[in-house]
């Protein structure tokens, strides 16, 4: 019941995003039940299973060509409206399907269609991955990815399950049909949704001693995508290779047939499920732990997989091998989410999904040629021991990040202060990563009264005086634990007051923006920041 408060907690607290996992929900739905459709229809049109078969791998190539660009979209317009787009684009597309079988269109067209659709599927995961954290905040951040990845394994459920039933009338163009109401329906969830615009970081004053802002580009990209690369690199190679191996293991190995086939694949759906459920409360905090998880449960799951000698077994096994990759899966997307600035996050993740596509692929294809000559056994050791490996990657080449540092204990404690009550304890171990110290000589002008306000200052040691032009004398005098130069960014005005070190010491420093994510993180800190500078709050 506590996994099950979790979500409903969640989306009582974000109606938005409820609606957005719903309306995103139905659409999966309508694409499982698409994609197997059209494979049905390719194959009763051609009769070709080598057509089908190309049809299959031209599929993964907009998601090779186009991913890139489409993470490129997703950073510099509106992800809302990026995804809306797409969605009714796609939901064209359907109709012109539907108006392709129902005049007997040739083979050709039916596959370009298809096509065309999965170059405008391309841009759904980096507009998604990126729209999520700007309606979350960091503490639900793992949990909202948990019940997108959840609801994503249900549709994969029910949308074949409604493909075999409607096929089973023999008319076709209603599943195609039945998918371009589902875009339409998401299409409407989207240009509701409220969606917060991207803040732009205030203009900084620079000093002479200040070195020049850089603006952020693909290069700096690459520090924070190193662990994510390798966890993603590892679960797209095995996961891709399960997926195939599952008719060797049926056939093959457990004697089960085809109908063992299809029970293998149910199980993995089931797996998919419930690891998404029981993901959603490992996911709140640091990430070490749902990573061993997943990496243990992958891991267990793939070797169990080997050791079986019934089908029952099998689907157990196969269903906790893919709930241990599901769980990755969802671990690496919120890494990258809190790794990757917000102004490269689509970037960030139309590069993943290039390298897994063409990883998934070369998975599908090598692992069953490998199983085909050294055995299904080994193999499935063998992925055991590269999801591991993947874990151990991430691990490392992510350390210092939220995988596995905790904050440092004297820039938490400084966020401690009264003013900062009752903010998500993930937020402010954020905040206090993203300080920096800057040291202060007596003397110092630390902040002058009329400059432009670019950042947020708590003493570390040290204090300091306050002084305004229309006072005379001492306005105030601060030291460690207090706080200043929050006026102006909470007014978007200049500076209200000269500050100058009365001893040296040290400051810890968040920029503007950083401020403005922290202060945006808890209703009311705004007002109480404000009625500590007019002394309501104690010092």
């Amino acid at each position: 019941m506590s996994l099950l408060r979790t979500y409903i907690e969640l989306f009582r607290r974000n109606r938005a995003l409820a609606r957005l996992l719903a309306g995103e929900f139905i659409s999966g739905i309508g694409d499982w039940l698409y994609l197997v459709a059209i494979l049905v229809v390719v194959y009763a049109d051609s009769g070709s299973a080598v057509l089908l078969g190309i049809v299959g791998a031209a599929r993964i190539i907009p998601y090779v060509l186009l991913s890139v660009p489409a993470g490129i979209v997703a950073d510099r317009y509106d992800r809302r409206m990026v995804l809306l787009v797409t969605d009714v684009a796609r939901g064209v597309i359907m109709l012109c399907l539907v108006a392709a079988v129902l005049v007997g269109a040739p083979t050709l067209v039916i596959v370009a269609l298809s096509i065309l659709a999965a170059s405008f599927s391309t841009f759904f995961g980096p507009a998604i991955a990126s729209l999520l954290p700007t309606l979350v905040e960091e503490d639900d951040l793992g949990p909202a990815n948990s019940a997108w990845a959840t609801l994503d394994n249900v549709a994969f459920i029910i949308g074949p399950a409604l493909a075999g039933i409607i096929l089973a009338t023999g008319n076709l163009a209603i599943a195609f049909l039945i998918n371009a109401m589902t875009f339409a329906v998401v299409a409407v969830v989207l240009w509701r949704l409220p969606v917060p615009r991207r803040a732009a970081p205030a203009p900084a004053a620079q000093s002479d001693e200040e070195e020049p802002k850089v603006a952020v580009g693909w290069r700096d990209l690459i520090r924070p995508l190193a662990g994510p690369f390798v966890l993603d690199s590892a679960s797209s190679i095995v996961g891709g290779g399960i997926g195939v191996l599952t008719v060797l293991l049926a056939l093959d190995v457990l004697g089960a047939g085809e109908a063992g086939t299809g029970y293998l694949n149910a199980a993995t759906g089931v797996g998919g499920v419930v690891a998404g459920i029981a993901g959603g409360a490992l996911l709140a905090r640091r990430l070490r732990v749902p990573l061993l998880v997943g990496g243990l449960a992958g891991g267990i799951g793939l070797v169990w997989l080997a050791l079986a000698d019934n089908l029952v077994i099998a689907m157990l096994a196969i269903g906790l091998a893919v709930g241990g990759l599901l769980l990755l899966d969802v671990v690496n997307t919120t890494l990258i989410q809190r790794l990757v600035p917000d102004e490269l996050r689509g970037r960030a993740m139309g590069l993943l999904q290039t390298s897994s596509a063409i990883l998934y692929a070369g998975g599908s294809l090598f692992v069953p040629l490998l199983a085909d000559t050294v055995g299904v056994v080994p193999v499935l050791i063998g992925c055991a021991v590269i999801c591991g490996a993947g874990v151990t990657g991430a691990l490392v080449l992510s350390a210092g990040g939220p995988v596995t540092e905790a904050p440092d204990p004297v820039r938490l404690h400084l966020l401690e202060h009264p003013v900062f009550a009752g903010l998500p304890v993930a937020r402010l171990e954020t905040a206090a990563r993203q300080m920096k110290p800057r040291p202060m000589q007596a003397g110092e002008v630390i902040i002058r009264e009329g400059d432009v306000a670019d950042r947020f200052y708590l003493i570390a040691e040290g204090s300091v005086h306050v002084t305004k032009a229309t006072e005379d004398g001492l306005v105030a005098e601060l030291a460690h634990g207090d706080v200043f130069g929050e006026i102006g960014l909470l007014r978007n005005s200049p500076r209200t007051a000269t500050v100058t070190a009365h001893a040296d010491g040290t400051l810890m420093v968040l920029e503007a923006n950083e401020f403005m994510e922290l202060v945006s993180a808890g209703p009311g800190l705004s007002t109480r920041l404000l009625d500590l500078y007019r002394g309501a709050l104690s010092q």
